[in-house]
């Protein structure tokens, strides 16, 4: 139950946060996320009671901005694609994570399923009538990011508690992404329009899931905690219908159960890499 509301307060913020883009933009949107997340984040986990010494910053540094990275490029396409489509490329990222730390010839079906249901979206990539071309790259860019911030969070996670490291992450990707937001934005951030839906983006975009995250993570098996974790492009498709009123065609749905029925075959697997991540 926690782990589906995660899903659901995830991409509840990513549909909020899309409705933000209008005013201040996916920069903008990012630099409220960030910073917002940041400050809640430390609060409750309190990372400088137990602060990383010396080249441990280095691993970090790199999840940080892994994690920024991975918030600007997913917000940049969902700003020209259905969120849905999005959330279904970038779980390209850690599916590749899962399948390539796989040594069984059969998980090659899922890496088969997975590019179907890519291909299956290529004929509807077109500027002007179908899927933006642009936002396509900038999710799969966005699951590269998200990529790398499992394997680097798996390295930092290593040196202290979950929630910590989680915390210092965010703090770095606002370190570096909150003035670029708010070179780019100015004034607009600061609007009393913007502002409470920037805080409730950040609440509802990471503070609140992974809290819900680490309370399922306790209470489930890991393989069962993987699994659900898969069916988050189909809340992210319903979250985007029923907010947004984004419509998808029935090729599109189909492409989507093709990753969703790729990403649960991976994670069928002792010790799966597709993990939770911030979004």
């Amino acid at each position: 139950m926690c782990l589906l509301l995660a899903m659901v307060t995830i991409q509840s913020g990513a549909s909020i946060a899309k409705q933000l883009f209008p005013l201040v933009g996916p920069e903008g949107t990012t630099t409220l996320r960030l910073g917002f997340s940041a400050v809640v984040l430390c609060l409750i986990f309190r990372p400088w009671k137990a602060l990383p010494q010396g080249s441990q910053w280095r691993s970090i540094i790199v999840y940080g901005l892994c994690l920024g990275g991975m918030n600007i490029t997913f917000y940049y396409a969902i700003e020209r694609i259905p969120l849905g489509i999005g959330v279904a490329l970038e779980f390209t990222g850690p599916l590749a994570v899962a399948l390539l730390s796989s040594k069984r010839k059969r998980d090659l079906v899922w890496v088969a399923f997975a590019l179907a249901g890519i291909i299956l979206l290529l004929p509807e990539i077109d500027m002007e009538t179908g899927l933006d071309p642009v936002g396509v790259v900038l999710a799969l860019i966005a699951g590269a990011f998200w990529a790398g911030y499992i394997l680097f969070g798996k390295r930092t996670g290593t040196q202290s508690s979950g929630g910590r490291t989680v915390a210092l992450g965010m703090a770095v990707a606002a370190f570096f992404l909150v003035p670029f937001g708010a070179v780019s934005q100015g004034s607009a951030l600061l609007s009393w329009e913007v502002i409470p839906l920037g805080f409730l983006v950040g609440i509802m975009s990471s503070a609140l899931p992974y809290t819900l995250e680490m309370v399922a993570l306790r209470n489930m098996p890991a393989q069962g905690f993987s699994v659900m974790m898969s069916l988050e492009p189909a809340v992210a498709a319903l979250a985007g219908f029923l907010i947004l009123h984004e419509l998808l065609t029935p090729l599109q749905w189909l492409a989507i159960a093709l990753v969703i029925i790729a990403s649960v075959g991976s994670s069928m697997q002792p010790n799966s890499d597709l993990d939770s991540a911030d979004k």
